[in-house]
C-alpha cells in the first residue's frame, strides 16, 4: 500500500477509497461470507494499487475496482470451490431482438415500487438468484453501471449483457410478486388491485 501523506497515497484515497462500501457489498453478494468478502475487498485494493499505472486518472474507477474484484473472485473462488455451483447460461445467453427490446420495459431496484417492500425480502430473493444472473441486477441496478461498463467488468457481449438483464429481472420479479402477494400487498401503485400488477410495463 501507499506511504502515507504521498502523492500516491492522496491519489489513492481519492480514486478508489470513496468505493469502499459499494465494493464490499458486491463482494459479499458473490460469496455469502464476510470474512470472505473483507479478503476480497483487501485484494483488491492490493491489486489497485500495485496497477495504479494502468489506470487512467478521470475514468471510471468504480469500474475498474469491480472489474479487479470480479477477477479476483474468479480466480480464487472458483478454484477453490466455495463459489455456487456454475450453471451453464452461455447457451440461452443470446435472446432474440424483441426480448432484448424488452428490457428498458421492467423495472429496476430503484424504483419506488421495490423501496416500499421490505429491504430484507428483496436482498433474500436477489441472493436466490443463480450467480451470473445475480451479478448483473447487482452491477446495473443496485451500483447503476451501463451495459458497457457491466460488459468490461465480466468480460461478455453487451447483447449478453442485455438479455441476461431481461432473465435476471424476471426471475427477481416472480420471486417478488410472491412475496408480494404472501404478506397481502393489493395497491403497492395505488391504482391496481393485483400484485402482479406491479410489475406490469
Amino acid at each position: 500500500m501507499p506511504q502515507h501523506n504521498s502523492p500516491l497515497h492522496e491519489r489513492f484515497e481519492k480514486e478508489f477509497l470513496p468505493h469502499l462500501e459499494a465494493l464490499h457489498s458486491f463482494a459479499f453478494h458473490l460469496c455469502y461470507n464476510e470474512e470472505d468478502a473483507d479478503d476480497l475487498v483487501q485484494e483488491t485494493f492490493l491489486k489497485a494499487f500495485r496497477f495504479i499505472d494502468k489506470f487512467e486518472e478521470g475514468t471510471n474507477a468504480k469500474a475498474w475496482l469491480f472489474k479487479i474484484l470480479k477477477n479476483a473472485y474468479i480466480n480464487q473462488y472458483r478454484k477453490e470451490s466455495k463459489r455456487p455451483t456454475r450453471v451453464d447460461y452461455e447457451d440461452v445467453a443470446v435472446y432474440n431482438e424483441e426480448e432484448e427490446g424488452q428490457v428498458s420495459g421492467y423495472y429496476d431496484l430503484r424504483e419506488d415500487v421495490f423501496e416500499k417492500m421490505i429491504g430484507d425480502e428483496v436482498s433474500t430473493a436477489l441472493n436466490l438468484l443463480p450467480e451470473e444472473f445475480r451479478t448483473v441486477i447487482l452491477l446495473c441496478d443496485i451500483e447503476g453501471f451501463s451495459y458497457e461498463e457491466i460488459s468490461k467488468i465480466i468480460d461478455i457481449p453487451i447483447g449478453t449483457v442485455r438479455s441476461r438483464l431481461f432473465r435476471a429481472r424476471n426471475m427477481l420479479k416472480e420471486k417478488l410478486v410472491k412475496y408480494a402477494s404472501s404478506i397481502g400487498y393489493k395497491d403497492l401503485r395505488g391504482d391496481r388491485s393485483k400484485a402482479e400488477d406491479v410489475f406490469e410495463d
